[in-house]
């Protein structure tokens, strides 16, 4: 679908991603994210996710992935091969480099998009919550996939994040 969004806007696709991590279910044991795939040159949003939105235990940006895989016919692997090369992922807070679920982690979904994928923007770095020392920044680097940090809307982000976290 084409956006509305002027190119380069990256606050308003982090606000984008920021609506979408409000429709999903506050729980005591996951973080509510939100996801946007842009195809940079066209400014054409590809797919929009968010944290439960499909079945199982899904994360923001395996629904995108997965949405992706479905509107192309082909097994999530094998985006890659069907996807533009100039791809931006917007997610409110940085990809997972471990799932406790046994799921495949969010970083490893992006590294197998490394040919399509070349930037994540990210409104928060991943807490320490759940998975100590997140090392995806670093693969997704060491991939040539640069991560920049969207400043300015971490405290909201944070309050939609842990809506529904036991509050200590």
């Amino acid at each position: 679908m084409a956006s509305s969004i002027q190119p380069g806007d990256h606050k308003a696709f982090m606000r984008l991603a920021l609506s979408l991590a409000q429709k999903s279910p506050p729980k005591p044991t996951n973080y509510r994210v939100g996801a946007v795939v842009v195809d940079v040159p066209s400014n054409t949003i590809l797919a929009t996710g968010y944290t439960l939105e499909l079945e199982g235990n899904t994360h923001a940006e395996q629904c995108c992935f997965m949405k992706l895989a479905q509107q192309h016919g082909v097994p999530e692997e094998k985006l890659s091969e069907v996807l533009p090369k100039d791809m931006a992922l917007y997610t409110t807070v940085e990809p997972c480099s471990k799932r406790l679920s046994g799921n495949l982690p969010c970083v490893e979904r992006v590294l197998r998009l490394a040919g399509c994928i070349r930037t994540v923007y990210v409104g928060i770095l991943e807490p320490e919550k759940f998975v100590q020392e997140n090392t995806g920044r670093k693969s997704l680097k060491e991939a040539s996939i640069e991560v920049v940090h969207v400043e300015g809307m971490e405290k909201e982000i944070l309050e939609v994040a842990t809506a529904g976290h036991v509050k200590e």
